[in-house]
């Protein structure tokens, strides 16, 4: 079987709602990734086989297969197809699993994997609301089978959390705590510190300008545990005895990240 490799990974900024990027067509970020990205490796743009981005809220400027959009807007070859995925807050890493299985199935040798989001220009979770116009209170609550099945329940992620902390027994400050203790792994700080690009936008007359800052140390992490015993949870709090548990269960872990691989020629790229 073949393997597939992740060889480069650049990313833009990360800006503040409503910041220097607010502005910035979703297709123009993600078309500036793909050109650096494309000029570090030195790869033929006619060489990929796919394109895969990751969108949460595929509306307005992030509708139309933004994938295919942002390496249009890159000046690249249109004989290239892209395509985009949706599995919510995961869509970007999804959309690199696809790649790595496209590669490892022998369908493709080379892919663009990555995702971009502009949630000044398009809020979170827009989508999910983009049907009011049209009759439609949200995804869900229209469907016969799904209020069969769960009722007019709330769906979001706040609550799927607080469910699984509660299924399981496991506290807030035992999961920070836990967290926390991932970030010293070797992966997760080659992930922290990827190479983040220069970028301008806009006219001549007005220009947005967000300097290179992947020399200066990266990001700075510090513990959050001790503030968070001050924080009420989102729902319910735990029982003493729930946390107890958590914690007994906590000890039994013994996840670990793996390590990077070596440092092969071809494969998937993101």
């Amino acid at each position: 079987m073949a393997e597939a490799y992740l060889v480069d990974a650049v990313r833009t900024p990360v800006g503040r709602r409503g910041g220097g990027l607010a502005r910035a067509h979703p297709a123009d970020l993600g078309a500036h990734v793909i050109r650096a990205l494309l000029a570090r490796t030195g790869v033929d743009p006619l060489a990929v086989d796919d394109v895969v981005f990751g969108c949460v809220d595929t509306l307005g400027p992030q509708a139309g297969d933004i994938a295919r959009t942002a390496w249009l807007a890159a000046g690249l070859p249109e004989a290239v197809p892209g395509v985009t995925v949706d599995r919510q807050c995961g869509s970007s890493q999804q959309a690199v699993h696809f790649g790595a299985q496209a590669v490892l199935s022998g369908t493709a040798d080379l892919v663009v994997a990555g995702g971009v989001q502009n949630m000044s220009m398009i809020p979170i979770a827009a989508a999910m609301l983009a049907g009011q116009a049209y009759g439609f209170a949200d995804s869900f609550s229209g469907s016969a089978g799904w209020r069969a099945r769960y009722g007019e329940q709330e769906i979001s992620q706040f609550r799927a959390a607080d469910m699984i902390a509660a299924k399981w027994g496991i506290g807030r400050t035992e999961m920070e705590q836990f967290a926390l203790a991932s970030f010293p792994d070797a992966t997760l700080r080659a992930v922290l510190h990827l190479p983040i690009h220069r970028l301008q936008l806009g006219s001549i007359n007005d220009v947005i300008a967000i300097e290179d800052r992947s020399a200066s140390g990266g990001l700075i992490l510090s513990s959050p545990v001790s503030r968070s015993r001050h924080r009420a949870p989102c729902f319910q709090p735990l029982s003493a005895a729930s946390r107890e548990r958590a914690a007994r269960a906590l000890r039994r872990l013994a996840w670990r990240l793996p390590s990077p691989r070596g440092s092969p020629r071809s494969g998937l790229r993101s």
